[in-house]
């Protein structure tokens, strides 16, 4: 065991002696995927494919389910799962996060519940963040310990659960117990991002970009 450690201690060592010769962006792994990562650079949530890089200059070499090759001038580093880089990077004042409208005009946006990845749908009109059965059954959310209620959609009136999610993912965006509305049966078809996640940021758009900003 001391072999390990003094071994990863040498490990990190190098890498911040390679990081020291220039001002490397900060970089965390928030979500892996085969073929694909999610990132957050400088504060800022990227989704990237295998070969894509990011606005900051971040390129994704390869990605699976255990960890992420990513390259930044030249050089490559293998990161898992919250493990993250740094030099010179100053945290931002606020997170922030950036979400581009997609072709049918909604905006979509990658996160985590309770540390499972999520597919969201931002819905204004939505009271709470809103789930089918078969999600919370996915997520592990524990419904059934929630309170009964009645949840309205287009077939009618239809049985529900009213929960509190322990956490909530969006970018470097955190929050915790979220109010949840767990609906019995298929719909809704996306995990619905409503306003009791909502109204714990500001929320503006930037030319068909909605922007999260974390309240402080």
């Amino acid at each position: 065991m001391m072999r390990q450690t003094l071994g990863v201690c040498l490990a990190l060592v190098g890498l911040l002696t390679v990081l020291a010769g220039w001002a490397a962006p900060d970089i965390r792994v928030q979500g892996l995927f085969g073929g694909s990562a999610v990132l957050v650079i400088n504060g800022k949530q990227r989704l990237l494919k295998q070969g894509q890089i990011s606005p900051e200059g971040v390129k994704l070499v390869s990605s699976d389910s255990r960890q992420a090759v990513v390259e930044v001038e030249g050089q490559q580093f293998t990161l898992g799962l919250s493990q993250h880089i740094s030099s010179s990077f100053q945290a931002a004042e606020q997170a922030e996060v950036r979400i581009p409208r997609s072709p049918n005009g909604h905006y979509m946006v990658s996160g985590f519940i309770n540390g499972h990845p999520v597919d969201f749908m931002v819905d204004t009109g939505a009271t709470s963040v809103a789930m089918n059965l078969n999600d919370a059954k996915r997520l592990g959310v524990d419904f059934r310990r929630g309170k009964r209620a009645n949840a309205s959609t287009a077939g009618g009136i239809v049985n529900a659960f009213e929960v509190d999610l322990d956490k909530l993912v969006i970018g470097n965006i955190t929050a915790r117990q979220v109010s949840t509305t767990v609906v019995v049966g298929d719909y809704p078809t996306h995990v619905l991002l409503g306003n009791s996640f909502l109204s714990r940021v500001e929320m503006t758009e930037e030319e068909g970009v909605m922007v999260l900003r974390k309240k402080y």
